[in-house]
């Protein structure tokens, strides 16, 4: 099987990214399933159900969040009734959600799990011991499971997929914005990278209006941000898995800037 993870999508530059070449990668790539993680794709923060019902149309069949979920607060009114969205699971249990999901299409059926860092992050409970519950619950029923580990500290997500290689098919970083060039399988047939990168404005600061993040550099002072203008990339990664034993054969990048 052959699986899609898009790194965080970013506004609209980042939803008009996917929209402009998606669906060229998936015949090219040959994808069965597709993965995004959305939790910026509504105005650069946070995620309705309108953009929601937008990736979606897409060809996205399931969507990761992060610490961005709750932005939205209208996501209170769909995140419990929409089953191919989850948020990280080590949020409280008493949060509305979920922290897995099994994505299902034509093509065949994927688990998906979302946990979030808690090295520079807000607190939550600990990734490793939630990602390893749900996990377990979903390996009951599907081979391949697909983790986002939504941090900011490479070494905490790069030692959750050690934690986890060999039970699960890859671990993919996602909240940097910046893909990272180091993917590769470990020992036991995990595919991993240290960050998925951004879908969104290319010409901006990790998605960001670039003179509003360096005038707050220089004078420490708290400005809204805005989505960047100009040009847009589209990161992903693109995952061939042994549908039999859930190992992942091979990992690649992909990179694409679009003209403005």
């Amino acid at each position: 099987m052959k699986v899609l993870f898009i790194g965080d999508i970013f506004g609209n530059p980042g939803r008009k990214a996917v929209k402009e070449l998606l669906s060229t990668i998936k015949r090219e790539e040959e994808i069965d399933i597709c993965i995004a993680n959305s939790e910026n794709a509504a105005g650069g923060s946070g995620l309705t159900n309108p953009v929601a019902q937008e990736l979606f149309k897409t060809g996205i069949d399931g969507m990761t969040l992060g610490n961005h979920t709750w932005s939205k607060r209208e996501i209170l009114n769909f995140i419990d009734s929409e089953k191919n969205i989850v948020r990280p699971a080590n949020f409280s249990e008493d949060l509305p959600g979920q922290g897995s999901a099994i994505i299902t299409n034509k093509n065949g059926s994927i688990g998906i799990v979302n946990v979030q860092g808690r090295v520079f992050m807000d607190a939550s409970d600990c990734p490793f011991k939630a990602a390893k519950r749900e996990v377990e619950k979903l390996k009951k029923q599907v081979k391949i499971v697909i983790v986002d580990m939504h941090a900011e500290a490479s070494s905490e997500k790069c030692a959750l997929a050690w934690f986890l290689d060999g039970t699960v098919s890859a671990v993919l970083g996602t909240h940097t914005h910046v893909q990272t060039a180091d993917e590769r399988i470990l020992d036991r047939g995990t595919a991993y990278i240290t960050d998925v990168g951004m879908t969104g404005p290319y010409d901006g600061i990790i998605g960001v209006d670039k003179d509003i993040i360096v005038n707050r550099f220089l004078t420490n002072m708290p400005e809204r941000f805005e989505v960047a203008k100009g040009r847009s990339q589209f990161n992903a990664v693109v995952m061939s898995i042994d549908e039999k034993t859930g190992r992942c054969i091979e990992i690649k990048r992909i990179n694409n800037v679009l003209p403005e």
